[in-house]
């Protein structure tokens, strides 16, 4: 069986000021005639179909000519909830919708049920794991301590169990949403960390034939049978370095893999410039991002006169200004955001628990702030559900 694997459309999300609408049904356009032109027999799209719950009309709009386009290839397509959609609004209709051979899965409840399709080899079974925020399906999955890695293994123990019960040979595909460890994280991913961890171990997932995994925006292969699709389109410019592409996915009458990527098309290429303004307009080696969006950072002892305007002038597509001023080595750096850089929300409250007290916070402390930051995000994804 064939699979194209995508994720994380983010149908709505702009690149800093561009409108990225364009390019999103440029990408919706190009996934229908690659299912066409390359034999396709499902599409899987693992979360983060929208870029926030309450979607723009327009996204709402270009998602459902992309059902429609979808539906009228006669090609299944299993869908699942990401962090950044609202799963009661993308799971409404799902009974009817899949009727038309799009099928959403957006309840945690149904993890164990499969899409079952079927080659000349037997049955594939597809399980939708949309993303489990651990507050919110504790109780669903019954476990003590609300966790990614403990909700995700009582899902895929449902996955497991069913699939036992199925015919002998039967494949078996899992579609999940989730920060497994050894993944690559951009700048453009929201933060889902709870208790002071984010990611779960790829062995979670064992025992399934293949694992069509969203949420990082990098294409990635963590394990020859676990894999990240990516965003087909950027973000942020920390993905300047990415090769945008979905995964074409050959699954053997064994349950062997085999994984092409498929670039995706790109309204332009992006480029992250570094020095002084004069240098930066005048290096004949940055000709090649003239036509790109760029971040630039300066790095003036002393901030320029318009520098956009002057930038703008050779790289007409600039985006993002940054100044990182040069320093002689005595001064100290007092760049505050040079001082968060890298730094989790955590981390930046106990650094001012120690700059207003002169030490840090002690163990206890240390759980007693990871546990409100939990408290608010969980506060913060009920309001989502209830929106």
């Amino acid at each position: 069986m064939r699979l194209l694997h995508t994720s994380d459309w983010h149908l709505g999300r702009a690149f800093h000021r561009v409108n990225m609408l364009g390019a999103q049904a440029e990408f919706i356009a190009h996934l229908v005639t690659t299912a066409r032109e390359r034999g396709v027999d499902a599409v899987v799209v693992s979360g983060d179909v929208y870029d926030r719950a309450v979607p723009p009309l327009a996204a709402v709009e270009l998602f459902d000519d992309a059902l429609h386009r979808l539906a009228d290839l006669g090609v299944p397509t299993v869908m699942i909830s990401g962090n950044h959609d609202s799963a009661r609004r993308l799971g409404v209709g799902a009974g009817l919708i899949g009727r038309a051979g799009i099928h959403l899965r957006t309840e945690p409840s149904a993890c164990g049920t499969p899409v079952v399709l079927a080659d000349q080899h037997g049955d594939v079974a597809f399980y939708g794991l949309p993303y489990l925020e651990p507050a919110l399906v504790k109780d669903e999955f019954g476990v003590d301590k609300p966790g990614h890695e403990t909700v995700l293994a009582a899902a895929m123990e449902r996955v497991r169990a069913d699939l036992a019960a199925r015919p002998p040979g039967t494949r078996s595909v899992v579609l999940a949403h989730a920060f497994v460890t050894g993944g690559e994280p951009s700048d453009s991913e929201r933060d889902i960390t709870v208790g002071g961890v984010a990611s779960v171990p790829a062995g979670i997932f064992d025992g399934v034939d293949y694992t069509a995994l969203g949420h990082l925006h990098g294409s990635q292969t963590i394990t020859e049978r676990v894999r990240y699709s990516g965003s087909p389109l950027p973000y942020s410019f920390s993905e300047a370095d990415h090769r945008k592409t979905m995964w074409l996915v050959d699954l053997g009458a064994d349950g062997s893999v085999e994984a092409e990527r498929i670039d995706c098309p790109v309204p332009r290429a992006l480029a992250r410039v570094r020095g002084r303004l004069d240098d930066l307009l005048a290096d004949p080696e940055l000709a090649r991002h003239e036509e790109a969006w760029v971040e630039a950072t300066l790095t003036d002892p002393v901030r320029p006169a318009d520098p956009m305007a002057r930038l703008s002038e050779r790289f007409p597509h600039t985006l993002s200004l940054a100044f990182d001023p040069e320093r002689a080595p005595e001064e100290p750096d007092t760049s505050y955001a040079r001082r968060l850089a890298g730094r989790s929300e955590e981390q930046i409250a106990e650094d001012f628990v120690a700059h207003v007290r002169g030490a840090g916070p002690d163990p206890h402390e240390q759980a007693v702030l990871s546990d409100a930051f939990d408290a608010v995000r969980a506060d913060e994804a009920v309001r989502e559900v209830a929106r």
